[in-house]
């Protein structure tokens, strides 16, 4: 496919946030790949920020980072669950991204002494930011979601930007879908479309005329309020969709949205044929999520459980998991902060009845003594035990303190003074003065050390997985830990890392410095979540 010849998807949002847009996007480019299509996603974000990478979880919710280091809005890891897409930072854009390039341009002279304008300079580096993914990519399709809502000030140079692709390539190349709420008044019952219309009437003074509505309603649209929605609204009735509340599971989007032709009503409008979707694998997953044949209690102890996207992509991998194991899955979600200074049988009440206990990442001191309570918990009870990033960390400081002795042991991210630095700052990271981008990030290298649980577990000596971290594993303290019992899985060969830690002997008992939920899927989950959630149910 040639770039004259991607078609563009552009998704906008109306009358509120949190609608869903994401999860949209992402459904229909699986039924656009079921169709043997090759698709890929854009999301443009109209936050200043240059990424979400130095926004607080309470802020944003998770950062997703993809291979090449990308720090990105957490609906890159639902367009890479839902589909076979492989992002990249040049599928995240931001218009703090787009400012900072065209104010650098202006500052080179790039512009020859013109005077820099929102239209035409913002607006083409948008446009730049579109064509060159469908260039790279010799894609079918582009799908561009536009954050945020129509109305925002923010958002109106990216929609100024997709109406001129739409006047520079015409209605055979582009779609415009405008994701809305059909509320329902609660005391007459009654759902009502004037939020949907006066949204769509706010789009078309910008000159985008929508072509496909996706309207979120708790109760199907019936054919009458589908005709009125399409006489204001200017649409087809059949090109309205009615996008019910799910009751279920968020992976069961995708069928609602075939239920209303949403595939073939895109195929239809840029003339291509309609062949018989592909959906096997994802059957059989959601077949299985349905239907489970047993259950697993896993509780998630972190810092920022009170917002339900901090730990996306670990709620998603481990029902991956737990799916792969005919599993229902029951989440257990533990503020590491109430644990701290808690007695052994106030933790022991807590944690009585789990089947495993998943500890994440995150970043300062707050709760981090929580942390440590519970992984000695699971350590001394024989619990199937999961650290990632920073519970690794927490892992390795439980282990000092109350294996090797080292009872001041700690990271120097929360003690610089302290006595046993087991977890410590690189020299490279040392001289960093910024802290957006800086980190460690993406894809690196981890080779397994023969006869390590975590080789036997993935199957392989080596592995690419994905990085979002500062501190690391101090190893001068490596000979002591694997003297006592916890052994070195994997390294980063080039700089000697440590990736991973294990204990030998415990039921399951692995940390990683790496975050694996970012390569999990629903139809391949990950090797570590798989042998985790079957660990839990294995007694």
């Amino acid at each position: 496919m040639s770039l004259d010849s991607t078609k563009y998807i552009f998704v906008t949002g109306g009358v509120c946030s949190s609608l869903g847009k994401g999860i949209t996007v992402a459904s229909l480019g699986m039924l656009l790949e079921s169709h043997g299509y090759k698709i890929s996603i854009i999301k443009m974000d109209p936050y200043l920020n240059i990424d979400p990478g130095t926004m607080s979880p309470f802020q944003h919710g998770e950062v997703y980072v993809t291979e090449d280091g990308a720090e990105t809005d957490l609906d890159l890891g639902y367009y890479e669950r839902f589909t076979n897409a492989k992002l990249s930072r040049k599928n995240s854009v931001s218009t703090g991204q787009i400012y900072y390039t065209v104010i650098q341009r202006e500052r080179r002279g790039d512009y020859l002494g013109r005077t820099v304008q929102v239209i035409p300079h913002i607006t083409n580096e948008i446009k730049k930011r579109i064509y060159d993914v469908a260039n790279e990519d010799n894609l079918d399709f582009l799908l561009v979601e536009i954050g945020g809502t129509v109305g925002d000030i923010e958002s109106i140079p990216f929609l100024e930007a997709i109406r001129q692709v739409r006047q520079e390539l015409g209605r055979k190349r582009v779609m415009n879908v405008h994701l809305t709420l059909v509320p329902t008044i609660s005391v007459a019952g009654e759902q009502k479309t004037k939020p949907t219309q006066h949204s769509v009437k706010e789009l078309m003074q910008l000159g985008i005329i929508p072509d496909v509505l996706v309207a979120r309603v708790d109760r199907p649209l019936s054919d009458e309020m589908k005709s009125k929605i399409a006489l204001f609204c200017n649409v087809s009735e059949r090109n309205v969709i009615s996008a019910e509340d799910i009751k279920g599971s968020i992976y069961e989007i995708p069928y609602m949205f075939k239920k209303n032709d949403f595939d073939l009503i895109t195929l239809e409008h840029f003339d291509l044929p309609v062949t018989k979707p592909s959906l096997e694998h994802w059957d059989v997953f959601v077949e299985r999520l349905l239907n489970p044949e047993h259950k697993v209690k896993i509780a998630v102890v972190g810092k920022y459980i009170q917002l339900q996207d901090a730990y996306r992509s670990i709620y998603e991998a481990l029902l991956h998991g737990a799916v792969a194991n005919k599993a229902a899955l029951e989440l257990i979600k533990i503020d590491s902060e109430e644990l701290e200074g808690c007695g052994v049988d106030v933790i022991s009440s807590r944690l009585a009845d789990v089947d495993g206990i998943l500890v994440p990442g995150g970043f300062g001191s707050r709760g981090i003594e929580g942390k440590i309570a519970t992984i000695r918990f699971a350590r001394e009870n024989n619990i199937p035990f999961f650290g990632i990033c920073l519970g690794m960390q927490c892992a390795v400081i439980e282990f000092a303190r109350n294996v090797c002795g080292f009872k001041d042991a700690n990271s120097t991210e929360f003690d610089p003074a302290t006595k046993y630095p087991v977890i410590s700052l690189l020299e490279e990271q040392e001289i960093i003065a910024e802290k957006g981008g800086t980190m460690r990030l993406g894809a690196y290298h981890c080779e397994f050390m023969p006869g390590s649980r975590i080789r036997d577990i993935y199957g392989k000596e080596s592995v690419m997985e994905r990085h979002r971290h500062r501190f690391e594993f101090t190893m001068r303290y490596r000979q002591i830990f694997e003297e006592n019992g916890m052994k070195i899985g994997g390294i980063y060969p080039r700089n000697n890392l440590v990736e991973t830690v294990e204990i030998p002997g415990h039921r399951w008992f692995i940390a990683t410095q790496y975050h694996p939920e970012f390569k999990s899927k629903p139809v391949n989950p990950h090797p570590l979540f798989k042998s985790f959630i079957k660990a839990s149910i294995d007694k």
